[in-house]
């Protein structure tokens, strides 16, 4: 396998207690530490396991948004990856877009892996993967948990509600990572200076020939209801009593 392509969002770190803006108009992203979306980082230190074990030659990664995510596509040639590509995009895009994104690059690089984390921590929709592999016409397997590369087929272990399953596709195709794939691992300063002289390309999305469309609108955004304060109960009909009282009874 020549390439592997592996998608990296810029996502606020899952450290960052999230805000709501005071006019419910979006997450509030001023001053805030933003870092690859992690089950992403968990795909690209898969793909970059498969290039070490000599099972592929080259990784690219590739993100979809404001020139802002070149500090995440840096930070992912750090980590080890051959190359970068920015799709600019002045507005988010949705799921199925950032699909057609994928796919368009596809034509250009012609992977014969695609990587992507199941979901992304901001808005965990959890549907590029697999509608990438559906325009794409070609294998998905999702939720992995370990992938094995032989020749031309993958053998991927799913985590799934009743357990594992384990699944074989054939190449080229879409594999989503979950969290117990593995654990990336530690970036060092040599390999950030080193990645600043690596190939990061720069695109409009409408140089691919894709069309931002915005089928999804955001009406409002709000903060969780705050948890509220707890209660002591004498014994078990308090108890009974207090769940009543909240309706939970």
């Amino acid at each position: 396998m020549d390439k592997i392509l592996v998608g990296l969002k810029r996502v606020v770190d899952y450290n960052v207690r999230v805000r709501v803006r005071s006019d419910g108009s979006g997450v509030n992203t001023d001053g805030v530490k933003m870092s690859i979306n992690p089950f992403d980082e968990i795909a690209l230190e898969e793909a970059l396991r498969i290039k070490e074990r000599g099972e592929a030659k080259e990784v690219i990664v590739v993100s979809i948004g404001t020139p802002d995510a070149q500090q995440q596509l840096r930070t992912g040639l750090a980590m080890g990856a051959d190359r970068a590509i920015l799709v600019e995009s002045d507005t988010a895009v949705d799921p199925l877009t950032g699909a057609r994104v994928f796919r368009a690059l596809i034509e250009r690089e012609d992977p014969g892996l695609v990587l992507l984390g199941k979901q992304a921590i901001d808005d965990d929709n959890n549907q590029t993967g697999q509608m990438l592999a559906a325009i794409w016409n070609r294998p998905q397997a999702t939720f992995a948990s370990k992938i094995e590369m032989t020749g031309d087929t993958a053998r991927v272990t799913r985590e799934v509600d009743v357990g594992l399953e384990v699944i074989e596709v054939d190449l080229p195709a879409v594999v989503t990572t979950d969290l117990r794939l593995n654990e990336p691992r530690y970036v060092k300063l040599p390999d950030i200076m080193k990645a600043k002289k690596k190939q990061l390309d720069q695109l409009s999305i409408n140089d691919l020939g894709v069309e931002i469309a915005t089928p999804i609108k955001s009406v409002g955004f709000e903060p969780p209801a705050e948890r509220q304060k707890g209660v002591i109960v004498e014994d078990v009909a308090g108890l009974v009593s207090a769940l009543k009282d909240r309706g939970l009874l």
